[in-house]
């Protein structure tokens, strides 16, 4: 079955370029004008990746992109005119896998939409399913492997994107190892471009913030200078 991208880009020319080429490539395409359609879109007919221009007439593209994260396991493309090394970061922030800037070639952008979506399948295959019931339990968090769930002391569910729970299932069922980035990155992000090796630091950023973590005063998950992260809490597995 063709994977489905959906297009939210509001010129209508590089809308239709990018949508014909896609489909060219053997995509099923869906096109958006704007944003205010696109998580219905999708709940409707889900999408294996969504392509979202930065300037939407609507909404901003990189909130867009975070409510699809939220939403959706759907991988996430930044259109922008913006090159800046800053503009990159915040998108990887809001949750993006990639972003290309403006003008590009379009053999590019379907090079990238297919590394993203080639590097999902087999960081899925390559996953072994959890047995039922695993559970590790460390400083009142419990992380259901089984379910993918984390939940705090009082039982409430902590919500992680699958990335987030990827990593934190990477670092906690190796406690006291260091894990490199680009362990890591194989783990958590879609993206082999090395620019955007940082995308693990910035997930284990959000990570840390969920956790109530410290940077400086780690619980849970220490930075090793030159080495990566290693998970450092106390676990218990049931």
């Amino acid at each position: 079955m063709a994977k489905h991208i959906l297009i939210v880009e509001d010129d209508r020319a590089v809308r239709g370029s990018v949508a014909r080429y896609l489909s060219g490539a053997g995509f099923r395409v869906t096109e958006l004008p704007a944003g205010d359609r696109a998580l219905a879109v999708m709940a409707r007919d889900p999408v294996d990746l969504a392509i979202v221009d930065v300037m939407l007439p609507d909404t901003d593209g990189l909130e867009l992109t975070r409510r699809i994260r939220k939403a959706s396991d759907a991988g996430v493309i930044i259109l922008s005119g913006c090159a800046d090394v800053t503009d990159r970061i915040v998108g990887l922030e809001v949750g993006a896998d990639d972003y290309l800037a403006k003008p590009f070639e379009l053999r590019e952008l379907v090079a990238r939409v297919r590394s993203l979506l080639r590097r999902s399948v087999a960081r899925d295959r390559s996953e072994s399913p959890p047995a039922a019931g695993r559970v590790i339990a460390f400083a009142g968090f419990t992380l259901d492997l089984a379910a993918r769930s984390l939940s705090d002391a009082r039982g409430e569910a902590i919500h992680l994107t699958s990335g987030e729970f990827r990593l934190l299932e990477a670092l906690a069922t190796q406690p006291g190892r260091v894990l490199s980035r680009d362990r890591l990155l194989d783990l958590t992000c879609t993206n082999d471009a090395p620019a955007f090796h940082r995308s693990v630091d910035v997930c284990i950023g959000r990570l840390r913030r969920k956790l109530g973590d410290e940077p400086r005063r780690s619980r849970f998950i220490k930075t090793v200078r030159n080495g990566g992260y290693a998970f450092v809490a106390r676990t218990e597995t049931r």
